[in-house]
């Protein structure tokens, strides 16, 4: 449902779409619709958004938003997003409320994971 004023769709680059679907597929199971070879776009994840060509990545260090994932149990989350080709750029560390890591998927965007669940 499309909520008046609230947050929609996000969109990410990417400067290999192939590769980045293979690895959220991998990763975390979710499933593409592409438009042509420029752009693909995944719903019901969380919050809807998707991929276009772009040469480009996003990371916290250029300024850009972090999305931060959720998961119930982080060790395993960390080992599915390497064995999908992921790169760990922050290791597990804790902070009020929690633990967290980030990482780097294919193309170089940057993404994060946390939990509320001690190890």
């Amino acid at each position: 449902m499309n909520n008046h004023h609230k947050i929609n769709y996000v969109e990410y680059p990417s400067s290999n779409i192939e590769a980045t679907k293979a690895f959220f597929t991998t990763a975390f199971g979710w499933s593409f619709t592409d438009y042509g070879p420029d752009y693909t776009a995944f719903a019901d994840e969380g919050l809807d958004g998707g991929f276009f060509k772009s040469d480009k990545s996003a990371s916290t260090e250029s300024g850009s938003a972090l999305i931060v994932f959720y998961s119930s149990a982080l060790e395993e989350t960390q080992s599915k997003i390497e064995s999908a080709g992921g790169k760990i750029i922050k290791p597990i560390f804790s902070f009020p409320g929690g633990r967290r890591f980030h990482f780097t998927e294919p193309s170089g965007n940057e993404f994060a994971v946390w939990s509320d669940v001690d190890a």
